[in-house]
C-alpha cells in the first residue's frame, strides 16, 4: 500500500495516480514530450542568465531566456490566481489501466480525488497528510503531504523560479511544460512533468515517473475555479 500512496499522490498531483478514458471530454491526453525534446534542447544558463541558474531552471538558450522567464511567470500567475479548483480527471497507470473521476482542490494543502466505480480507492489530503482509502475494506494508509509531489500543486504561493527542484522549462505552440525532479532517501528520484496550454496556461495534465521508470499520467478537464468545496470533504479520520 505504501507504493500505492506514492503513485497516487504523485500522479494526482495536483496534483494526478491510475485512470479509464471512456467518457472524459477531449482532449484527454496530449503527446508527452521526451525528457529532452529535440525542438527545445536545454543548456545550463550562462552568466547572463543568473536568475534561471539560481533557481535551477534550465533555459532553452541564453537568447531565449526572456521567453523562458515569461513562461515561468505566466505559470506562477495562473496557479496563484485561484484558491479552489473542481474538475474531472482521467488517469493512466503504468500497466495501461485507466480510471476516471472528479477532483476538488482547496488551497493550501487540501485535495480530494474521487474515483468512479469500479474503483474503490479515494485519495484525500487535509493540509498535513495524504490518505489513500479503500472504501470497500474501510481501510486507509496515511503519509505526510510533505513527502509527496502533491505539495507543489497545493502550495498557497506557487513560485517555480524559487523551486530548486525545477530542472527544465519547455514551450512550443501547444504546450508549456515544467519538469520537477526530487530525490527521496532510500527510494530514488521521482520526476514530475506538468503540462499547460501554451496560450492560456491552464493546467492540462501531469506525468509522474517513479524511480523504476514507470509513468503515471493524469489529464484534467472541465476545470472550475469559481466554486468553493466544502472544507469537510478533506477531513482525514485518524481514529
Amino acid at each position: 500500500m505504501r507504493s500505492m500512496i506514492r503513485i497516487c499522490a504523485a500522479a494526482l498531483l495536483l496534483l494526478p495516480a491510475g485512470l479509464a478514458l471512456a467518457q472524459v471530454p477531449p482532449p484527454p491526453f496530449a503527446p508527452v514530450p521526451p525528457k529532452k525534446p529535440a525542438s527545445m534542447r536545454t543548456a545550463q544558463a550562462g552568466p547572463d542568465a543568473a536568475a534561471g541558474a539560481d533557481s535551477g531552471i534550465q533555459v532553452a538558450a541564453v537568447a531565449n531566456q526572456r521567453a523562458a522567464t515569461e513562461t515561468v511567470q505566466r505559470i506562477n500567475d495562473y496557479f496563484n490566481s485561484f484558491k479552489t479548483m473542481i474538475g474531472d480527471f482521467v488517469q493512466v497507470d503504468p500497466d495501461g489501466t485507466r480510471q476516471q473521476g472528479q477532483f476538488y482542490i482547496l488551497k493550501p494543502g487540501r485535495v480530494l480525488f474521487e474515483y468512479e466505480a469500479p474503483s474503490r480507492i479515494e485519495l484525500v489530503a487535509d493540509g498535513r497528510s495524504v490518505a489513500v482509502r479503500d472504501k470497500r475494506l474501510k481501510t486507509q494508509d496515511i503519509t505526510p503531504l510533505s513527502a509527496t509531489p502533491l505539495r507543489f500543486l497545493l502550495s498557497e504561493n506557487f513560485n517555480l523560479a524559487r523551486n530548486a527542484n525545477v530542472t527544465g522549462v519547455y514551450q512550443d505552440d501547444i504546450f508549456a511544460t515544467v519538469v520537477i525532479e526530487e530525490k527521496q532517501p532510500m527510494v530514488g528520484t521521482y520526476r514530475l512533468m506538468i503540462m499547460f496550454d501554451a496560450k492560456t496556461m491552464q493546467l492540462k495534465q501531469w506525468t509522474v515517473t517513479d524511480p523504476q521508470g514507470y509513468d503515471t499520467t493524469v489529464a484534467v478537464s472541465n476545470l472550475d475555479t469559481s466554486q468553493r468545496p466544502d472544507p469537510m470533504m478533506f477531513v482525514i479520520n485518524r481514529n
